[in-house]
């Protein structure tokens, strides 16, 4: 008895072990079939892909009129910022991905779109994590650490996105200096 005792007990230790070290990690995949890694963390993503960008993952529809306002500022950022943004776009009103893939062509669309129905796993992850209502346009803005910086539900403004980006890269530059100077300060006190 007391021997089945410790092995119940070893196993429950090794299983809830296990679960403590249980990553969240999505292989998404976009309407064109690319695959990104992304990997949740205590308090945002890691997207290897993106390492060192900022992040901008939105969850919007092909019959959201606010959402298709928001897809020309998009564009816009993602040209003016490419190399310090990334652009991830969740369609969850069920386009068909045919009609998906043609109305990304038809509007020019320069950035990562993904459907709700190939990647629910992590459509359903980010929306308990970040209590998504449902409610679409839906922005989550990752600093260039992973880390979630903001999240807005509705229309967000360009100007508002713009400058978080430029306040995030600035406050980047910073540290790198802040961290470069340090560095030859205890270099030199040697």
């Amino acid at each position: 008895m007391v021997k089945k005792f410790f092995a119940i007990l070893a196993i429950l230790s090794i299983t809830l072990f296990a679960q403590e070290q249980k990553v969240d990690k999505f292989e998404i995949k976009d309407i064109f079939g690319k695959t990104t890694t992304i990997i949740g963390k205590k308090n945002g993503l890691e997207i290897p892909s993106a390492k060192g960008k900022i992040v901008l993952i939105e969850f919007w529809g092909t019959h959201c009129p606010p959402c298709m306002f928001s897809i020309s500022h998009y564009i816009e950022l993602n040209k003016k910022y490419k190399d310090k943004i990334a652009m991830f776009a969740v369609e969850v009103q069920a386009t068909p991905k045919e009609q998906l893939i043609d109305f990304v062509k038809s509007k020019g669309i320069n950035y990562n779109i993904y459907t709700q129905q190939d990647n629910s796993d992590f459509v359903k992850y980010v929306a308990i994590r970040a209590k998504w209502s449902g409610a679409i346009p839906f922005l989550i803005i990752l600093d260039e650490t992973g880390s979630v910086i903001d999240i807005k539900t509705g229309m967000v403004p360009k100007e508002y996105i713009e400058k978080l980006i430029e306040y995030l890269e600035k406050n980047k530059t910073k540290q790198k200096r802040d961290t470069n100077s340090t560095k030859a300060d205890s270099n030199s006190t040697k």
